[in-house]
């Protein structure tokens, strides 16, 4: 969401330094060559074309009403790409710690890979909920699962969360497909 968000800011704002560039070059041509047609918009035209226009007209609503329609969209882009911290336990009442999703993940994961039986494991995490997808060649599910569950448990539990995540645990094995 944060991505889509800085290239909708990317673009608006080429937008606007383009209109900005048009604005100065047909301001300088008209200085320099005020009997001349215009350079590159023809605003002549749309100034006589919108003298017609009431404020009243049922375009200029509609076209308010788009306009409104798309700020309230990009506000609410705005506000769903922030951050996704986890908080930690603050370590003084005028401190606030945080972390990120990747680093928690990033913990957990190379614990869980360092388990003996695990060939592979990918972690994702949040402030809510930290998943683990585990991946093995020697145990099935169910010898391997409770190991891990109490794995990730002790792990999260020994960091300074400020809230405790759900912890979900699965286990991919061959020899549970027999």
């Amino acid at each position: 969401m944060r991505v889509l968000l800085r290239v909708l800011s990317a673009l608006l704002g080429l937008a606007v330094a383009a209109a900005g560039a048009l604005l100065v070059v047909e301001v300088a041509w008209a200085w320099a060559r005020p009997d001349d047609v215009p350079l590159v918009v023809p605003w002549p035209r749309w100034r006589d074309g919108l003298s017609g226009v009431d404020w009243a007209d049922d375009r200029v609503r509609w076209l308010a009403a788009g306009l409104v329609a798309l700020g309230l969209v990009l506000a609410l882009l705005a506000l769903l790409a922030r951050r996704r911290d986890v908080r930690l336990a603050d370590p003084a009442p005028e401190v606030t710690a945080v972390t990120s999703p990747r680093s928690l993940a990033r913990v957990v994961g190379h614990r869980v890979r360092a388990a003996d039986g695990v060939a592979g494991a990918s972690v994702t995490a949040s402030a809510r909920r930290v998943r683990v997808r585990a991946t093995s060649r020697m145990l099935d599910e169910d010898a391997l699962r409770p190991r891990l569950g109490q794995l990730v448990g002790e792990v999260v539990g020994g960091l300074p969360l400020a809230r405790r995540p759900r912890i979900s645990v699965i286990v991919d094995s061959p020899k549970d497909r027999r």
